[in-house]
């Protein structure tokens, strides 16, 4: 399958634009990303832009028995997994994000997890799970909060700019909350 690569222009032209969420109800777990990319956004694929390290954490941490691409993102339910995000606008950069944005975006985390009822709700990135949940001494990991009875997990953000952490350093966190689960 070739992948779309979307131009310079329809990338800049996405600023703003949203990404539908890929959910169902009793999932295993739902990861929470911060924000959809503009190369994300442009595609309409979550984890889309060259670089994420989202495809390939998932199946070194077992989550998934290949590698899918962002094409294939709807396989990720028949895994009982999902995604969503704290603030749907799509950005060049999370911290183009306010703190009120994150905040009112873990308002409306809260409903869809309690509407959804995911077993785990996974966020992806400390500092986001920390402003939009008031957290300020959050680490990764479990969290001792829930929102209904689903419990709260905190992973680090698999974007490539993260560099605190390896590919095999992501693999081994989030295979951490595999294997809980």
């Amino acid at each position: 399958m070739k992948r779309y690569k979307p131009t310079k222009e329809e990338i800049l032209a996405a600023a703003g634009k949203t990404v539908p969420d890929l959910i169902a109800p009793d999932l295993r777990v739902l990861f929470c990303g911060i924000n959809p990319s503009l190369y994300t956004a442009a595609t309409g694929y979550n984890f889309a832009r060259p670089g994420n390290r989202f495809w390939p954490t998932l199946h070194a941490a077992g989550f998934t028995p290949r590698r899918l691409q962002p094409e294939e993102q709807q396989e990720l339910l028949s895994y009982g997994c999902g995604i969503t995000n704290f603030v749907e606008r799509a950005t060049v950069a999370a911290a183009e994000l306010n703190k009120q944005e994150l905040v009112a975006g873990g308002k409306l985390l809260v409903e869809k997890v309690l509407h959804y009822k995911p077993r785990v709700l996974a966020m992806l990135g400390v500092t986001a799970y920390r402003d939009a949940f008031g957290r300020r001494d959050a680490a990764i990991g479990l969290q001792p909060e829930t929102i209904g009875d689903t419990r709260l997990w905190v992973l680090p953000n698999p974007s490539g700019l993260n560099a605190h952490y390896t590919p095999d350093a992501l693999a081994r966190v989030y295979g951490e909350l595999r294997e809980a689960l």
